[in-house]
């Protein structure tokens, strides 16, 4: 059985190579069966534990296990780890052990590409990213596969983590600036894409002008909110999966206010790659993408792992 450790998983997945692949992925799909959670008590602070499986017949088969354990931040450590492995769907053989946490962050970001591919206008100048961790550090990167040349803004409540962000992303060649004042960025932006642990909306619809699009990733609890309700109003609205539905409170909250129903999103990212029709239909118009994550996306980048060492 193979390791690959961060870096050799990082290395492998580059936005160039992983956001096609994750197209393709979803046109072809494969067995995504629904998350398992549960709830570990420990002697401080309970723990949730999300097991992610997904196979291709005749392919890979791969199993993502997510721990997320808030009382972290006052250890010092991470609240978040995860592994992947990766077998032969045919033999249960085990090929590899992978970086969990790369391969989450880089597929996460990457989807949000694909989905901007067909929902952000085509001449789209300006991106504010809100948020500093380790997703919204890949933003950047990941959008520029899709919409290169875009001018990149970073908001984040400590100012001093989006004030390192922003040097970060100006040593790496990207035109990015520091955003003070949130409601402004919004407003100047075509894309807004959001990767926070915000439980309150942060985002007013109010702010967004016409013919941008809203890209949301944080929320995957009903606890979880980025954007308030006014930011779906008028908004063509789509979701990576089915499963957002019922999983993130970026979209239960507003559709118990009926805001919006169900029946009134246009698409899963699935439709999307497989008819690019179902896409952005005016400049005017907003559009707005909620994902969740699914397993299909962590087994494409761990595919592409495993192939990219392999003869």
């Amino acid at each position: 059985m193979k390791i690959f450790n961060q870096e050799k998983t990082r290395a492998a997945l580059s936005f160039e190579r992983l956001v096609p692949a994750l197209k393709d992925a979803f046109i072809e799909s494969c067995q995504v069966p629904l998350r398992h959670v549960h709830r570990v008590e420990g002697s401080a602070s309970s723990m949730t534990t999300l097991i992610m499986p997904a196979w291709v017949e005749g392919g890979f088969m791969g199993i993502k296990t997510v721990n997320i354990a808030p009382g972290n931040s006052a250890l010092g450590k991470p609240g978040l780890h995860s592994t992947y492995l990766l077998f032969d769907a045919t033999t249960g053989e085990p090929l590899a052990l992978m970086d969990g946490d790369e391969i989450t962050s880089r597929r996460t970001a990457a989807a949000s590409a694909l989905a901007a591919s067909f929902l952000a206008r085509e001449d789209a100048a300006r991106i504010l990213i809100v948020g500093t961790g380790r997703v919204a550090s890949l933003l950047a990167d990941a959008y520029a596969v899709v919409r290169p040349g875009c001018q990149v803004q970073v908001w984040n409540r400590q100012e001093s983590s989006a004030v390192r962000l922003v040097q970060d992303l100006q040593n790496r060649g990207f035109d990015a600036l520091l955003a003070r004042d949130l409601s402004e960025a919004v407003a100047s932006a075509d894309i807004v894409t959001c990767a926070t642990l915000a439980s309150a909306p942060i985002v007013h619809g109010e702010w967004l002008q016409p013919g941008s699009h809203l890209d949301l990733i944080g929320s995957f609890t009903p606890a979880m909110r980025e954007a308030d309700d006014h930011a779906f109003k008028d908004a063509r609205i789509y979701v990576d999966t089915q499963e957002a539905l019922i999983k993130s409170g970026e979209l239960l909250e507003p559709m118990s206010r009926k805001v919006f129903t169900s029946g009134d999103v246009v698409a899963t990212l699935e439709d999307l790659c497989r008819d690019g029709s179902k896409g952005r239909q005016s400049q005017q118009e907003r559009t707005v993408f909620k994902s969740v994550g699914t397993a299909l996306e962590d087994l494409t980048a761990a595919t592409l792992v495993y192939g990219h060492e392999q003869p």
